[in-house]
């Protein structure tokens, strides 16, 4: 099971260090030009790498995984949502720069999280990269979460003219859902969402950096 993880992380890795070195050289090559078409350019290879993030669930449940169950369903299930169903859904997102911040922020996290796990799995723990990977993302993951706030605030004029996922059923049901008050519902969650996982964040940070446990890496 450990190669398996180490397998995975290491695809994990590869992907998201494409993407992150893709963004780099378009933009130090074409300036903003190129924040215009990162969805074009990348939304590939990002939502098959969210896909497979999927795993992870899995491999909580079946106990290979020792990371706590409802918080990383919460990361998980916000970017499969904002991904698939508001920026892919919606053409007009897609040219959006907001797309382009966001996958920045995406992908520098995972670059550091999918590093630090494959070391973690050969039992390498370097100090410094233990005390990034669980810093770093108490700091960027609540820009994350107002990067996808806003990403759904542009998206929702354009829900609201095409009507995309709304529904409105014939009679004798007269039910209808009206998804941009989804999405709008949907913003509440998100942040109440942050702050259960920011928790988390805290949490693992002191579990790994303490300095009890600081001193066992070392040894």
């Amino acid at each position: 099971m450990n190669t398996y993880l180490f397998v995975y992380d290491l695809m994990q890795f590869c992907g998201h260090s494409w993407i992150f070195t893709n963004m780099i050289i378009r933009f130090m090559s074409f300036g903003k030009d190129s924040l215009a078409d990162t969805f074009y350019s990348i939304g590939l290879v990002m939502r098959l790498c969210q896909l497979l993030s999927v795993l992870e669930i899995l491999h909580i449940l079946a106990g290979i995984d020792k990371s706590r169950l409802f918080p990383r369903f919460l990361q998980i299930a916000e970017r499969i949502i904002v991904l698939f169903v508001v920026i892919n859904s919606q053409e007009e997102v897609q040219g959006k720069y907001i797309v382009c911040v966001l996958f920045f922020l995406w992908n520098l996290l995972d670059v550091v999280r999918y590093t630090y796990n494959m070391l973690a799995r050969m039992g390498i723990y370097y100090l410094p990269l233990t005390w990034l990977n669980f810093s770093l993302c108490i700091l960027l993951y609540p820009l994350s979460v107002l990067a996808k706030a806003f990403a759904i605030c542009v998206s929702l004029p354009y829900f609201e003219s095409f009507g995309t996922y709304s529904i409105k059923l014939p009679f004798p049901f007269a039910f209808s859902i009206y998804f941009p008050y989804v999405l709008k519902v949907y913003l509440l969650v998100l942040f109440i969402g942050m702050y259960f996982i920011i928790q988390n964040l805290f949490s693992e940070r002191k579990a790994h950096l303490g300095t009890s446990n600081i001193k066992k890496k070392r040894s």
